[in-house]
């Protein structure tokens, strides 16, 4: 019995070369999820200050020991639309996408500042109208 090598060799030559993506999909997805399941997407990371550590403020910022002694401080809040004092609209006083709050409401009232909105309940004895100013922005 003979071999007919010109027969097998047109057959190899007719033959087209063809790339496997299966093995290259599977290599490519095995070191994504060995990525994703060994990397740390937590926020604790992030490193803070020792003054930071040593004094918290309530999530509130503290204005008064960088920024001077002002009366009001600026409070810009992306796509402000809507602030409220003691339950009393003050949208009038937004400029911006910003509000001017007197620093006595910061340091002993209530920011609460959401997407769009800020709500602020004074202290004692500070109206809406005075605890929130609309600010000259230059």
């Amino acid at each position: 019995m003979a071999i007919d090598v010109k027969k097998h060799k047109e057959k190899f030559l007719d033959q087209k070369p063809g790339i496997n993506l299966v093995p290259f999909i599977d290599i490519l997805f095995t070191i994504m999820i060995f990525l994703v399941v060994t990397s740390n997407f937590s926020a604790n990371d992030v490193q803070t200050d020792a003054a930071d550590d040593i004094k918290d403020t309530g999530g509130k910022p503290n204005v008064t020991d960088v920024s001077g002694d002002q009366e009001y401080y600026v409070m810009p809040v992306a796509n402000l639309h809507k602030v409220t004092v003691n339950g009393q609209d003050r949208s009038d006083a937004i400029s911006g996408s910003a509000v001017g709050v007197q620093a006595n409401v910061i340091d002993e009232g209530q920011v609460t500042i959401k997407p769009g909105e800020i709500v602020i309940e004074t202290p004692p004895g500070v109206p809406p109208e005075v605890a929130v100013q609309r600010p000259e922005l230059n």
